[in-house]
This record gives C-alpha cells, sequence and structure tokens, in this order.
C-alpha cells in the first residue's frame, strides 16, 4: 500500500518572513507558489521526494492571527547527530534562536524553534519510535 502525501496548511499574516524561517532556516526546499489565486498567495515547501509539504497561504485583508499555544509543534527526527547540529547551526546562523520547550520532554534530546508566527519546530536528536 502507497503512503499518502500528507499535506499541512496553514494561513499567515507574514507569508515573506515565514518563507524565510522554513525555506532558509530549516532547509526545505521551494516546491511552487502561487500569487492572487482565488484571492491568495501561497508557497508550498517540503522536500521533493518527502511524504509530505507544507503550504503557507495568505489572504489579504483577513488577518489570521498567531498560534494558539506555545504547544503548537511540527517536529522533525534527525538521529543523525552530525546532521541534527547542521540543522540546528543553520537555524542560528539565520538569526533564529532556540526557545524552552513548553513541555521539557523536547529540551532533553532536541532544540525547539519559534516561527514568525509563534508555531514553533523541534529538531528531535533521535530517531522517530512509536
Amino acid at each position: 500500500m502507497l503512503a499518502p502525501t500528507l499535506r499541512v496548511a496553514r494561513p499567515t499574516d507574514n507569508l515573506a518572513a515565514v518563507v524565510r524561517f522554513y525555506r532558509d532556516g530549516l532547509g526545505l526546499p521551494e516546491l511552487t507558489s502561487f500569487a492572487a489565486h482565488n484571492g491568495f498567495d501561497g508557497v508550498m515547501l517540503g522536500h521533493p521526494a518527502g511524504p509530505y509539504h507544507f503550504e503557507f497561504t495568505h489572504q489579504p485583508g483577513h488577518p489570521v492571527g498567531r498560534a494558539p499555544t506555545q504547544d503548537n509543534l511540527l517536529v522533525f527526527y534527525l538521529p543523525d547527530a552530525m546532521e541534527w547540529q547542521a540543522a540546528v547551526q543553520r537555524l542560528l546562523d539565520h538569526g533564529y534562536p532556540p526557545v524552552h520547550s513548553y513541555n521539557p520532554y523536547w529540551d532533553q534530546r532536541g532544540r525547539t524553534f519559534e516561527d514568525p508566527d509563534g508555531y514553533r519546530v523541534v529538531l528531535q536528536q533521535a530517531a522517530w519510535a512509536l
């Protein structure tokens, strides 16, 4: 059975800043973008061969606000220590400082970063397991 592709779609008031965070800071390639499509601008980012991508949209004149809590997370599991350190360093180099996680579990083996909308991304130095 073929696994489905996951799209995480989220509106933002800060499209350019959010794209910089995920593209430049996290290193996710820009897959496609659109402007004025049914009143929305948007950008999709993700690994071209990955089973997921992120879509960030902006509808001019319709504010959406910030993340509802500090525990709204995207977690990337990076088991290779060098790959994890490189990902953390890339965010630091782009001016994104780590923040303490709301749930201290994520600080044990990971680093948490906050995007321009207040949503948080955890880079976890571990393999994902059930």
